[in-house]
């Protein structure tokens, strides 16, 4: 294959998973322009990244908050992260970029490569003020005060910061507690945006972050993730279609050749053929329990319940905010399940659901009395609202019941951010003879937990029908 402009190559470059938020306009080509004036000059694929990860709403703020860019090694994903470092600093006005990588020796690699590119470009290097080069301490900061900061990643790597944008490279080797350290630094920045980029894990990587972020972005619910993704994908098996090739390496043509690609195939397993070079995700790696498109399938924009609903309160173990979900019968059959409330703290629920009650009349409460928010059941009782109280074995059998109306097509929702997070996130907890949903790390799950235990709720009726003898 030789460099090409033509439209069946461009076509080869653009993502097999491209989920991207809507924007009205893009500062990408600003940044591929500053870039090129530097010397760093993009592929066709890259300023297409880059136009999504710049992606702006109307205001100007970024329309994705995460970008998820997933894609093979050696086809040039560093140049676009390169390409929004410089971006940040000398367009946009980041008073603090993170770039972190899972090893020293790769942070270290892409500072360099951005340094090379400053040193060499007299327009930007006049406004640099320093450049940090001793170890642990790399980066470069301009004469305004803004900074690039490079460092590896551990559990306090980035506590104290506050960045605007954080850059997480080698994101298959991302830890939750990594993250817990890492995401809280953008929470006061006016307009944050988080970058992952990396390729599929190895056996050995700790890849549950990564691999939520790419259920999250396949599932293309989320208003905030643009999940772009070139692989042929987990139900493509030929190893030797040379199609499959260009699909799943962009710069095939560019910077790959495939007579090295044959070379590769020669030398590699195919497991790690598949894994390296055609980013196929190992068939067992989902990080969720349920489908993606099962789940995306029951959205109906429109579905709505009948009275009387049942609610149910979740707060995740870190207490940081809560949420309260219903469920209940629809007209046309099946149940619809909604997330009616969802706020940080836990000091505005007991409020909350004493005005949902009034408002609604739902035939119960449901919270988990094994679960963070067992501790608002006395508050709630205090406050005249009796509630039902579900045991270890009744939140399995929840879990377990929700599961199934989901795959049998039983179950309708909305398509809400927040609900659609929670389920892409969600992992099995193994209990005894059953499981029940697994809250890890940072990850919170509690819109999902709140309509699992409304649904039960709901389906166990009358035995829960607590508020409905009291109307």
């Amino acid at each position: 294959m030789t460099i090409s402009q033509s439209g069946e190559q461009l076509a080869l470059q653009r993502p097999r998973v491209r989920n991207v938020p809507e924007y009205v306009s893009s500062a990408g080509l600003e940044a591929v322009e500053l870039a090129a004036s530097a010397g760093l000059f993009l592929d066709p694929w890259q300023r297409l990244a880059l136009d999504d990860t710049l992606g702006e709403k109307p205001g100007g703020k970024w329309s994705a908050f995460e970008v998820g860019i997933l894609v093979a090694r050696q086809n040039g994903k560093g140049a676009i992260i390169e390409a929004r470092e410089l971006a940040g600093l000398f367009l946009f006005g980041d008073k603090l970029i993170v770039h972190s990588a899972h090893e020293f020796k790769t942070a270290q690699e892409a500072f360099l490569r951005i340094k090379a590119l400053i040193d060499n470009t007299d327009a930007l290097r006049r406004r640099v003020h320093m450049i940090r080069t001793a170890h642990g301490e790399e980066g470069i900061e301009l004469r305004d005060g803004t900074r690039l900061r490079f460092m590896a990643r551990s559990r306090s790597s980035g506590r104290g910061f506050s960045g605007d944008t954080m850059i997480l490279d080698e994101a298959q080797e991302l830890p939750l507690a990594a993250m817990a350290a890492l995401l809280p630094t953008l929470s006061a920045r006016p307009n944050p945006q988080i970058i992952y980029t990396g390729t599929v894990p190895a056996p050995e990587n700790d890849a549950e972050h990564f691999t939520s972020v790419r259920d999250r972005g396949r599932a293309g619910l989320s208003k905030s993730l643009a999940w772009l993704e070139w692989s042929p994908g987990e139900e493509w098996s030929d190893l030797d279609d040379r199609e499959a090739w260009a699909v799943a390496n962009p710069a095939l043509g560019y910077r790959i050749s495939v007579e090295f690609i044959e070379k590769e195939r020669e030398a590699l397993s195919d497991a790690d053929f598949a894994r390296e070079r055609l980013s196929v995700w190992p068939r067992n790696s989902t990080g969720s329990v349920i489908d993606a498109k099962l789940w995306r399938d029951q959205l109906d924009p429109t579905s709505e319940a009948e009275n009387p609903v049942v609610l149910a309160l979740d707060v995740p173990p870190d207490r940081q905010c809560a949420s309260i979900g219903s469920a209940g019968r629809r007209t046309a059959g099946g149940v619809h399940v909604e997330l009616v409330d969802r706020r940080p703290g836990t000091g505005w629920v007991v409020e909350s659901i004493k005005q949902l009650v009034t408002a609604c009349r739902p035939k119960a409460v449901v919270i988990d009395s094994a679960g963070p928010a067992a501790s608002l059941i006395v508050e709630l009782t205090a406050a005249g609202i009796p509630v039902v109280t579900t045991s270890a074995r009744e939140m399995a059998q929840a879990c377990g019941s929700l599961y199934d109306a989901i795959r049998n097509g039983e179950l309708w929702h909305i398509g809400q951010p927040e609900l659609n997070d929670a389920v892409a996130a969600a992992s099995k907890r193994p209990l005894q003879d059953a499981w029940a949903w697994q809250r890890k790390g940072n990850t919170d799950i509690s819109p999902l937990v709140a309509v699992t235990l409304a649904a039960f709720g709901l389906a166990s009726s009358p035995s829960y029908d607590v508020l409905g003898s009291i109307w």
